[in-house]
């Protein structure tokens, strides 16, 4: 690995620590905004949840993949440009670009499942797999309260004097009026023939505040300073977190959305192998006004449904 992402130990604000000490936190919150201000990407390490778990999740949804096709039609996501919906994307049905391009793109060469709680009418789980629903939301709930931890840390280190309040921007996480979702993929072995710039996932930044993902093998790959892609590499154990646009945005750009890509292997032995990421996508709620929280006028306040529209609209195609 390139060694470009930090690693930072998170046992003392795990998900099993009730109290964190001071001190403790203190040295998180520098490791972390050193980090998030300048590379935007972390490995963060002992957070609380265990590899058994993870694979745990991984497996399950390989389960709801092994389904024939038809069944996994009646949980499928509506396509349009709306990011948050609940539901399952064939292989191929969503491309990711930060590039315009005046012909229709081809479609990455994943196969996710997007979950979004609470769901609206006519969504539903998979019954196939009685197990997925349990399985999925214990796991986005643990991500949920890593999310917490990890946004104290980052509003003590911008300085913010009111942290409860700012975390009061995210009460309606798994209730409606706000986008957080976890999303399973599965990158299956790579064809012996694509489709002219075809990828496993297209360059892009996340739309939210900040991401968690658990991944199992090479792919994820990650700009630099000097703006060249570099290797995100798994290790075991640890989880990686970025920030994402929303929370650059609000924070007048002192933290960094970092542009990524799951690129499509060169080696015949590396496209065989298939690839499962778990992402859990954390937002602030939708009616919150995002003022830059410095107090300065870089940007203009904007509602943040209104900016995940925007963002959504300009990186986000399905077809």
């Amino acid at each position: 690995m390139s060694g470009y992402i930090p690693v930072v130990d998170f046992s003392a604000y795990s998900l099993d620590k009730k109290n964190v000490n001071d001190a403790d936190l203190e040295t998180l919150t520098e490791e972390l905004m050193q980090a998030f201000t300048t590379v935007g990407f972390v490995y963060l390490k002992n957070a609380g949840i265990p590899t058994a778990e993870v694979n745990n999740v991984f497996d399950v949804y390989d389960k709801f993949c092994f389904q024939p096709e038809a069944v996994k039609e009646k949980y499928s996501r509506p396509v349009d440009k709306t990011a948050e919906r609940h539901g399952w994307m064939a292989l191929e049905r969503e491309m990711l670009s930060l590039v315009g391009r005046d012909q229709p793109a081809p479609g990455d060469l994943k196969e996710c499942f997007n979950i979004h709680p609470p769901l609206t009418e006519g969504q539903t789980w998979p019954k196939e797999v009685p197990e997925f629903e349990p399985v999925m939301m214990d796991f986005y709930n643990k991500c949920h309260v890593i999310a917490i931890r990890l946004l104290t840390i980052i509003a003590r280190g911008l300085g913010l004097e009111d942290v409860d309040g700012f975390l009061g921007n995210f009460q309606y996480v798994g209730k409606g009026r706000n986008g957080t979702n976890l999303r399973t993929l599965r990158y299956p072995p790579v064809p012996d023939v694509i489709k002219q710039d075809q990828v496993r996932c297209g360059e892009h930044t996340d739309f939210d505040c900040v991401t968690l993902v658990f991944q199992d093998n090479p792919g994820l790959e990650v700009v630099n300073t000097d703006g060249e892609y570099v290797p995100a590499t798994p290790i075991p154990g640890t989880i990686v977190v970025n920030i994402g646009d929303t929370l650059q945005r609000w924070s007048a750009d002192k933290l960094k959305s970092t542009r990524h890509r799951v690129r499509v292997p060169e080696s015949q032995e590396e496209k065989q192998r298939m690839r499962r990421s778990i992402a859990y996508f954390f937002h602030c709620d939708s009616d919150v006004e995002m003022r830059c929280l410095d107090g300065s006028d870089k940007y203009k306040p904007m509602l943040a449904r209104e900016y995940l529209n925007q963002q959504v609209g300009a990186t986000y195609l399905s077809g």
